[in-house]
């Protein structure tokens, strides 16, 4: 595929279905929850634990997607992940027992395996034969944008209709919406080698028994971890540092500008950069962060400094989640490669916030629970470096080294 236009479209047509996805199907239930746990009168354990088994589900569902993404691409996988989800939100919008809501949210499991970054981003590789770092740079511009546009949008909605009106509003987007536009991706009957210059990638069994596989994953999931961990309690955490809660809030807001901020730059930037490099630099910025907090965070310019480097991090990472992979092991099993990858990236996402609660109330200080995820966010850089230490690539011979 040469012709821009087709590019642009599939852009567009997976920049619509990412906002409506991540929006729905992972932002709107912090809104949500609280409203369910009130009128079903179930435990907190029950209301957020079913969202982290589907967090589960998603990372047990995510090679065998990316496995059908390589074989058949994105429109009927896509596709089949929209119909899911519609499904999935009205199965949760009409719940009343236990069963059934863990149920749904099994089936919205599947559903975000087929539909979220991980999928839209095989299919950008499977369909641009060059280009697709840039593809997936400029997807996580609008993809940034869910939480902007959900998290108001849901309060909206949940205020003017309850939650189970608001989820069967989310459920119509995905059938009316997404489910049309997965249809519209174009899929190539035939793929064409890149130039014969280029060595064939490894196949997943390949992968799998190659140390990088397994230091990228443990990098990915290790800060995940962190991410998540912080994500649920960071406001709690610079408030128990001192800080007024009118400057944690406004702080806080600006993770997400900075987050599509980094997005930019890296766009703009570092596109001729290898991936290699840029993910060195972020990962890098998360252990620089928590030292932010773990020594200076009495001071406020420290936080803010933490908050960038926190917001741009994260941003950023994204990107090199979706590229790394390419860039080490080839394109060729790209989906089924980047699947098992996601795997345990979901499950340290599930775990992060439980975790971070458990640490605050075990340990004796805050400055401990800090540190700690300090360690593990260095983990997550060392893990890195050691993947990329060969300046080659894992597929260059063909085989796992």
């Amino acid at each position: 595929m040469t012709d821009k236009t087709p590019r642009r479209r599939i852009i567009a047509l997976l920049a619509l279905t990412q906002v409506i996805s991540w929006g729905s199907l992972y932002y709107a239930f912090s809104v949500l929850a609280p409203g369910i746990q009130r009128e079903l009168g179930w435990r907190g354990e029950i209301v957020f634990g079913a969202f982290s088994w589907s967090l589960l589900v998603a990372g047990l569902a995510s090679t065998p997607a990316g496995m059908l993404l390589d074989r058949i691409g994105g429109r009927p996988v896509m596709g089949t992940g929209s119909l899911l989800a519609g499904l999935g939100l009205l199965a949760l919008a009409t719940a009343h027992s236990v069963a059934v809501y863990f149920l749904a949210w099994t089936v919205l499991g599947i559903a975000m395996a087929a539909t979220l970054y991980e999928a839209a981003f095989a299919t950008i590789n499977r369909e641009f034969e060059d280009g697709a770092r840039q593809g997936i740079s400029t997807l996580t511009l609008f993809g940034g944008l869910a939480s902007t546009v959900f998290w108001p949008l849901t309060i909206k909605l949940d205020a003017m209709l309850g939650w189970r009106h608001t989820l069967m509003v989310y459920a119509a987007m995905h059938l009316a919406l997404c489910l049309p536009a997965h249809l519209l991706l174009t899929v190539r009957r035939h793929a064409r080698r890149p130039p014969a210059a280029a060595a064939p990638g490894l196949t997943l069994h390949e992968a799998l028994r190659h140390p990088a596989f397994w230091m990228l994953a443990l990098a990915f999931a290790t800060n995940a971890f962190v991410f998540s961990a912080l994500s649920v309690h960071l406001i709690p955490v610079l408030g128990r540092l001192g800080h007024a809660p009118g400057t944690v809030a406004l702080l806080a807001a600006l993770i997400g500008p900075l987050q599509v901020a980094g997005r930019i730059g890296e766009l703009a930037f570092a596109h001729r950069t290898r991936p290699q490099a840029v993910g060195k630099l972020v990962f890098s910025m998360l252990p620089a962060a928590l030292l932010c907090l773990v020594f200076l965070g009495m001071r406020l310019w420290a936080v803010a400094l933490f908050c960038v480097l926190y917001g741009l991090s994260n941003g950023i990472l994204t990107i090199v989640r979706g590229t790394i992979p390419h860039a080490l092991f080839g394109r060729d099993n790209y989906g089924a490669i980047s699947g098992a990858m996601a795997g345990p990236t979901l499950l340290a996402k599930a775990a992060g916030p439980l975790a971070m609660a458990l640490l605050l109330q075990s340990l004796p200080t805050l400055a401990a629970a800090l540190a700690a995820l300090l360690a593990f966010s260095m983990v997550s850089l060392l893990c890195f470096l050691a993947a990329v230490r060969d300046t080659g690539t894992a597929h260059r011979h063909g085989k796992p080294a």
